[in-house]
């Protein structure tokens, strides 16, 4: 991570590390430095690498854990995800609060250590695994994350993603969904005070076609998809499965208000 985008993230994390070492006994400053616990978490998001696999240039597997599993637990990556859509919404010419939203669900597979008691079967893709639901802004940043048994119907997931949502973000009015979400979402949707529009295909069109606004959260879920940790799932926990979601959005979001991209070895010699 360069010093830009460490600059966006350190405030929170040192901010946190105080309040800690507040309530220590002794008071004794940790010896690890944030700075390289945010770059091997970012490391195993992004290569989807285990992490008692780091490579030795980070600190130790069991200190990087250690720090994640708080931040996870203290919603320390949903807080910096929700500080940085101001930002990144600021940089693109709009208000830092958003007033519309798009909604979808992906089925994913999982790896073999995650406990069958948070597995479910999506019977219209066949796919056994979790769902991953996911509420974004009209520019496809996500404003709320929530992760579920594959036989969960997507109603469920809209529901908790709208209350998510509007608790964050009170100004949100609108939020367009796929015909995969019923009455109940919209209903739901009516008593926030968000209008939720059930976007529709055309069915006289054969094929792929770009769908009136749905076509942004699809992107966003491509974003994340680039991550190796969120081909599958491949956490004990859906909390952890939640995090991994937020933290792959940090990505974007420090490079999108630092005007920064992937470094990539093509083109160099």
């Amino acid at each position: 991570m360069s010093d830009a985008r460490w600059s966006l993230i350190e405030p929170t994390l040192t901010a946190w590390r105080k309040a800690r070492l507040d309530r220590r006994p002794t008071g004794q400053p940790a010896k690890v430095d944030l700075r390289d616990v945010f770059n091997a978490i970012l490391y195993v998001n992004r290569t989807g690498t285990p992490c008692k696999y780091l490579p030795h240039d980070f600190p130790n597997h069991g200190a990087v854990y250690a720090y994640y599993a708080a931040w996870r637990d203290e919603g320390i990556f949903a807080q910096l995800n929700d500080d940085l859509t101001g930002l990144a919404r600021v940089k693109e010419g709009r208000k830092p609060e958003p007033t519309a939203s798009v909604i979808d669900t992906q089925s994913v597979k999982t790896s073999t250590n995650v406990p069958v008691t948070s597995q479910g079967t999506d019977a219209a893709k066949k796919i056994v695994g979790r769902k991953r639901g996911i509420l974004t802004d009209t520019i496809g940043l996500i404003l709320a994350v929530t992760v579920t048994a594959a036989g969960l119907p997507e109603n469920a997931l809209g529901i908790r993603l709208l209350d998510q949502a509007k608790e964050t973000y009170p100004t949100i009015s609108k939020s367009w969904v796929d015909t995969g979400f019923k009455n109940a979402v919209v209903e739901h949707g009516a008593r926030l005070g968000i209008d939720v529009e059930v976007v529709n295909r055309n069915p006289e069109a054969r094929g792929f076609q770009v769908v009136k606004r749905r076509w942004v959260v699809e992107r966003s879920i491509g974003w994340i998809m680039m991550h190796g940790r969120l081909a599958r799932d491949y956490e004990t926990l859906t909390a952890s499965s939640e995090a991994m979601i937020h933290i792959a959005s940090l990505d974007n979001l420090t490079r999108r208000v630092t005007d920064e991209t992937t470094p990539t070895w093509r083109g160099t010699h």
